[in-house]
């Protein structure tokens, strides 16, 4: 019954998820950030006509070959091998296309580099295989975040490969800037919602931001093959509220409380409970 009602838990939720696949979806992934709503113009209004146009033609003037120039068509081929005024209209005219994607392409670029003033950092760190997340302006050392297994996934109706142990928990409108780099081999922290795709590279640190618009549970995973087990290492980030974030964080510094003394009894010692790592529950994002 247990696992039944995990199953409809996952079936009500699979359209408030942020980042899990949904059956028949065609595009993009819905954007949370000015970043992903800049991407996703780009890509539907700026590359998609563009491609089109030039798909359609492409195919136009096969077909006028195929038909007006074929054997029976035109027994006797003309004898003239170039055209100059053809010549220079495809020349100008692909250049003319590039440059207007050009100027869309560099604005993009430019807002991802153009991060505003940061109002926190972290720094993620790809390990095979999983992740460490530390904050060092709220003096939060690294902490990691592993795969759940599938049992526990579907116990707490998450999605499996997408839901991680341990969350990068950050509040809502606020500038994220993530350090990225990694300790063994090249890793990717990519997450669609907020148009972030940036290497991890060991020795290197590269810098990503984003400024999430919606609280909820966000999913993005490894992006580049990094070993055997590539595909279990996701990335989970909880945007929450600012009072939520601070009370995370102070939840972190919170010192351990302190073990209790083994009691005796007459079949067996009894160990005293372990520290259970602390956080911060979010509200699933919707849109």
């Amino acid at each position: 019954m247990a696992a039944l009602a995990a199953g409809i838990s996952v079936q009500a939720r699979a359209a408030d998820i942020v980042g899990q696949p949904v059956d028949g979806a065609m595009g993009l992934q819905p954007g949370y950030s000015s970043l992903k709503h800049e991407a996703i113009f780009f890509h539907d209004k700026v590359l998609l006509p563009i491609i089109t146009a030039i798909t359609l033609f492409v195919l136009l003037l096969l077909m006028i070959c195929v038909v007006k120039f074929n054997r029976r068509a035109n027994p006797t081929p003309a004898k003239w091998s170039h055209n100059t005024k053809i010549e220079i209209v495809w020349t100008l005219v692909p250049i003319l296309i590039l440059m207007v994607i050009a100027i869309f392409s560099f604005r993009l670029l430019f807002s991802y580099h153009n991060m505003p003033t940061p109002d926190l950092t972290v720094k993620a760190t790809g390990y095979q295989w999983y992740w460490g997340y530390t904050y060092p302006d709220q003096k939060i050392d690294e902490f990691t975040s592993n795969v759940l297994t599938k049992e526990d996934a579907t116990a707490k109706g998450e999605p499996y490969l997408l839901a991680a142990d341990h969350s990068m928990v950050v509040p809502v409108n606020k500038v994220v800037h993530v350090l990225v780099t990694g300790a063994d081999v090249i890793h990717d922290f990519a997450l669609p919602a907020f148009g972030i795709k940036i290497d991890a590279v060991p020795g290197r640190v590269n810098e990503a931001w984003f400024k999430a618009e919606k609280t909820g549970i966000y999913y993005g995973q490894c992006d580049q093959l990094c070993g055997v087990n590539h595909a279990f290492m996701p990335i989970e980030i909880k945007v929450v509220t600012q009072p939520e974030f601070n009370a995370w964080v102070a939840s972190q510094h919170a010192p351990a409380a302190p073990a209790a003394a083994p009691t005796k009894t007459a079949s067996a010692d009894i160990a005293a409970p372990q520290k259970v790592a602390l956080n911060t529950t979010a509200p699933v994002a919707t849109h």
